[in-house]
């Protein structure tokens, strides 16, 4: 990931990562999620779908997730 990326959002859940992405773009905010599962376990352990957006657009992406009720994020930076 780039240096001018944030984690705005982080889950075990994929598909709240998915919501989370789609949400923000659809408020036009570019976000990736990058997955952090540890392939070495493959689907025995979960892992962490964390969702980056821009750091110029992290406040706005934050407050959206907010308003949605969406702020489990673990290991906040």
């Amino acid at each position: 990931m780039e240096k001018d990326w944030v984690k705005v959002f982080a889950s075990n859940l994929a598909y709240e990562s998915e919501i989370i992405r789609g949400m923000l773009e659809e408020n036009e905010i570019e976000a990736v999620i990058v997955n952090r599962q540890d392939s070495s376990f493959g689907a025995m352990l979960p892992g962490m779908d964390e969702v980056y957006v821009h750091m110029s657009n992290e406040e706005k992406a934050k407050a959206l997730i907010a308003a949605s009720g969406e702020e489990k994020m673990e290991n906040n930076p």
